[in-house]
C-alpha cells in the first residue's frame, strides 16, 4: 500500500480510502466485519462514512456498525465522518447551521463509540446558513478536540474558496480536504476545484470512482436494471444510463484487456495517476469486490496507457457529455 500526505497537514493516509455507505443496507455486519479486515490487510488505514449513511436505508447505522467493529482497534484507523443531510424530523436536523453540526458532531461520536472524529466534513453546501457561521461553528469542533481536522464533500469550487479565505481572516481551524465525485466519466472537477486544492494544498479523496459500478463492465445499455443503483429513475441512472457513458466503458475495457488487467483495477489506476488525488474511496457491497479495486494501487500505468484513457474520456472534462 501507498501512503500520501493528507494536504498541508501532518497526516499520512493510505491512497485507498474503504467507503462505508452500505454497511447496514446491502452489506450486513458480518460481512462489513470480513470488508474492514480485508482493507486492513491489504494496508489501508482510511475509513469513511457518514451520519446519513447507508443511503435510502437507516441514517446512522453505517456509523454505529462501524463503531462497533472498530472497538479494540480505533487507533490503527483514520476516520472519516460527515455531517450536512437532512437525518431527522425537525427543520433543523439537516444543512450545516451552527447548531445541527454541533448536535450532529455529537451524535456521531456517540455512535462511532469514539471521542474523537479524525476528518469532519460538511457532506453539502448550505447556501441558506452564512459561511462565518458554518466555519465557526467548525472551528469551535476542532477546538474541542472532537475532531482533529476538518473539510468539506461535493462543493463548488467559488464555494470552498471563499470558505478559505473567511478560515483565514476570521483566524479559524481551516478545511484541509474536499471530497468530489471523479472518474473516467466524471473530470468535471479538474478544471477548477483540482487547481484550487493543488495551490492551496488540500487533500483530495475522490468518491464514486467507477461511476456507480458501470466501470466496472458488468452492466449493458439494453438491459436497464429494475432494482439497484441504476434502477430506472435513480440517481445513478439520472448520472450515467446513456448510450455515449457504455461507448466510453467499452474503449476503456479494450484499454484495460490491453495491459492485462481488469476494467475496475485500470479505472482506479487512473484516478491515482492524478498528482492532485490523495486517496480513493472504494466503494463495495461485499469482500470480493475488493479485490480488482484495491490493485489498482500497485497497477502503475504507463504513461501511453494513461494518456489514451485520458484521451477517450476528455468530454467529461468539459462537462458536456452526453449532452
Amino acid at each position: 500500500m501507498e501512503f500520501k500526505r493528507f494536504g498541508n497537514t501532518g497526516l499520512t493516509v493510505s491512497r485507498m480510502c474503504l467507503g462505508t455507505g452500505t454497511f447496514g443496507a446491502k452489506t450486513d455486519e458480518a460481512e462489513a466485519g470480513r470488508m474492514i479486515d480485508r482493507a486492513e490487510e491489504a494496508g489501508v488505514n482510511f475509513l469513511d462514512t457518514a451520519d446519513i449513511y447507508p443511503p435510502g436505508g437507516a441514517s446512522g447505522s453505517s456509523e454505529e456498525i462501524l463503531g462497533r467493529l472498530l472497538k479494540g482497534r480505533r487507533e490503527r484507523f483514520v476516520v472519516s465522518t460527515k455531517a450536512g443531510h437532512k437525518i431527522g424530523p425537525s427543520a433543523w436536523d439537516q444543512g450545516t447551521s451552527r447548531k445541527h453540526l454541533l448536535d450532529a458532531i455529537d451524535a456521531s461520536l456517540q455512535r462511532l463509540n469514539t471521542d474523537y472524529i479524525d476528518i469532519y466534513s460538511v457532506h453539502m453546501d448550505d447556501l441558506s446558513t452564512p459561511i462565518d457561521e458554518t466555519v465557526e461553528a467548525m472551528d469551535t469542533i476542532v477546538r474541542s478536540g472532537k475532531a482533529r481536522y476538518i473539510g468539506v464533500s461535493n462543493f463548488l469550487t467559488y464555494r470552498l474558496a471563499k470558505s478559505l479565505g473567511r478560515q483565514e481572516a476570521l483566524k479559524l481551524a481551516r478545511y484541509v480536504s474536499v471530497q468530489p465525485r471523479y472518474s473516467l466519466l466524471f473530470r468535471e472537477v479538474e478544471r477548477e476545484l483540482f487547481p484550487l486544492a493543488q495551490e492551496e494544498n488540500v487533500a483530495v479523496f475522490s468518491y464514486n470512482p467507477l461511476a456507480g459500478g458501470l466501470l466496472s463492465g458488468r452492466y449493458k445499455f439494453e438491459e436497464t436494471p429494475d432494482s439497484g443503483r441504476f434502477a430506472a429513475g435513480s440517481m445513478y441512472s439520472a448520472r450515467y444510463w446513456r448510450e455515449k457513458e457504455f461507448e466510453t466503458v467499452k474503449k476503456v475495457s479494450t484499454v484495460a484487456e490491453s495491459v492485462g488487467k481488469p476494467i475496475a483495477t485500470v479505472s482506479i489506476a487512473w484516478i491515482l495517476a492524478n498528482p492532485t488525488i490523495t486517496s480513493v474511496i472504494l466503494g463495495a457491497s461485499n469482500t470480493d469486490q475488493l479485490g480488482d479495486t484495491i490493485a489498482a494501487v500497485d497497477a502503475s500505468l504507463d504513461p501511453e496507457i494513461k494518456q489514451k484513457l485520458d484521451d477517450l474520456s476528455v468530454e467529461y472534462r468539459r462537462g458536456d457529455a452526453g449532452k
